[in-house]
């Protein structure tokens, strides 16, 4: 092990503060926020309008999804799996819309804002996968169990891609909290 690391691992356990590293402190965080952008969300009706879609689609993700896994498994209800997937894929696009006027609203960008652009990375991902299934569907291309397999595969991006706005908006609420 090298001295550095040794050095630093010592240094952890003692209590010393914890973002400093073997190659110096630790960069400070920069808000998600500045003073002005989050007047402009507060402001906003579109934070509403986010604050609402978010947890509807998720419930439309989750009826889907038990709609697809249930298709899957027993070969049953492939027409409701499909109106739900096409549901979901709504929401999101509906999402997406209205994400993208909001970060415009607050950020002065449609998309890619800093403060977002991993989560847009993935969102666009996401989009990518449910417009997949569509033409799929639509196209009548590949079979219905791969369809549903890249329903599959959209949700579980949609996941992770929720995780990161969760995780994100939990961040920016404890460093509003500690500051």
């Amino acid at each position: 092990m090298s001295e550095a690391r040794t050095t630093a691992l010592r240094g952890f356990r003692s209590g010393s503060d914890h973002r400093q590293n073997a190659r110096g402190p630790a960069r400070q965080a920069r808000p998600l926020y500045t003073p002005e952008e989050q007047q402009r969300r507060d402001n906003t009706p579109w934070t509403l309008v986010q604050g609402l879609l978010a947890p509807f689609q998720f419930v439309v993700f989750l009826v889907s999804l038990a709609l697809v896994v249930r298709c899957l498994l027993t070969g049953d209800g492939a027409f409701a799996a499909d109106l739900s997937v096409i549901a979901k894929t709504l929401t999101l696009y509906t999402i997406m819309v209205t994400g993208s006027i909001w970060e415009k609203v607050v950020f002065g960008k449609w998309l890619f804002a800093p403060a977002f652009f991993w989560e847009d990375v993935v969102s666009m991902l996401v989009i990518a996968l449910h417009t997949a299934y569509m033409v799929m569907l639509l196209g009548k291309i590949g079979t219905v169990e791969a369809r549903l397999n890249v329903a599959l595969a959209a949700y579980l991006t949609y996941v992770v891609n929720a995780a990161q706005f969760v995780l994100k908006l939990r961040a920016a609420r404890l460093q509003r909290a500690a500051a």
